[in-house]
């Protein structure tokens, strides 16, 4: 396994049909994972990703499921705890295209437009990172904590000073 949690294919040396692979981050690799998720610990990382080539097409559909354990900080409580994440993708790449065809696309198309492959390679280690980081929460908590304001409602609420004028205009 490489140290940065890369693995990258080249397009052009894929067969036709599909192929698999299974990602797991060895203990460098989790290191390396925690800086670029930007968590407190990732205590496992794997992937189960799938791959169908038609090359006749320049087609590649790139699906699979993404299984990790992050430690994080609760933005309420300050407390460390674990979370686990488990999420299914699939993804369409389009080996032909380039960002000018997809410019000239008509911007109504509803069906999704396939993504690009830049440099005649796909990172399989980026695929699978990404897919965890859409689904990671921006402010992390732990199960049942709720927000609650700081500030009582006990205090006596203050007379507003202008209140005086509104008496003054009757």
């Amino acid at each position: 396994m490489q140290k940065d949690f890369s693995y990258p294919l080249q397009i052009d040396e894929l067969n036709q049909g599909e192929q698999s692979y299974m990602l797991r981050a060895d203990k460098a690799q989790l290191e390396t994972l925690k800086e670029i998720l930007q968590v407190p610990a990732v205590n496992y990382f794997e992937a189960d990703i799938k791959l169908k080539f038609q090359k006749k097409r320049g087609i590649l559909d790139v699906s699979g499921q993404v299984r990790a354990g992050l430690g994080l900080i609760s933005v309420i409580s300050l407390e460390p705890f674990d979370r686990a994440y488990k999420t299914d993708f699939a993804l369409t790449f389009d080996t032909n295209a380039t960002y000018e065809q997809i410019r000239e696309l008509d911007e109504d198309i509803e069906a999704d437009i396939p993504d690009i492959v830049i440099g005649g390679r796909i990172d399989l280690g980026d695929i699978a990172i990404e897919q965890l980081a859409l689904v990671m929460e921006d402010h992390p908590r732990q199960d049942g904590e709720e927000f609650s304001p700081l500030i009582e409602d006990d205090a006596p609420l203050r007379e507003n000073p202008f209140a005086i004028l509104s008496k003054l205009k009757k």
